[in-house]
């Protein structure tokens, strides 16, 4: 298994710019604890966004990066639980051809992925993978 360490897609060739286009159902946690990812664990504190998918799929968010992240929809306001679209912000990602490993941020968790996955960066630092199937459903090419 490939293991991605001090890795930065702004300085990769094979990299490209893509934004998310999915509405997801929220709640926010009323103390800390960790659910398992598709990924592996996803460690959270208390007020951190829990977050499904489209997909059913489970992940964790801290509140400060959701916020700046998600919209609340429905007439409901921002901090409550119910449905949050992405805002069209791009994201470096790169599909990997091996099996991987990285952690989510530094000293975070450490999460793998299947070959075929995309390994995804949202700032320098801060990690993520998207399976590939549900990375075509939601993700579209950055203009």
């Amino acid at each position: 298994m490939q293991t991605f360490k001090d890795i930065d897609l702004r300085t990769d060739p094979e990299a490209r710019a893509y934004v998310k286009d999915e509405v997801v159902n929220v709640t926010f946690a009323s103390q800390s604890g960790f659910i398992m990812s598709r990924e592996g664990p996803n460690h959270y504190a208390i007020g951190d966004a829990l977050i499904t998918g489209s997909t059913g799929d489970h992940w964790s968010v801290t509140r400060d990066r959701f916020d700046a992240k998600y919209l609340p929809l429905n007439s409901i306001n921002a901090g409550e639980v119910g449905q949050y679209r992405n805002k069209q912000i791009p994201v470096l990602a790169k599909q990997i051809s091996t099996n991987f490993e990285i952690q989510r941020t530094h000293g975070g968790d450490l999460i793998a992925g299947h070959a075929g996955d995309w390994l995804m960066q949202y700032a320098p630092g801060d990690h993520g993978i998207v399976g590939k199937e549900k990375f075509q459903m939601v993700y579209k090419p950055s203009k």
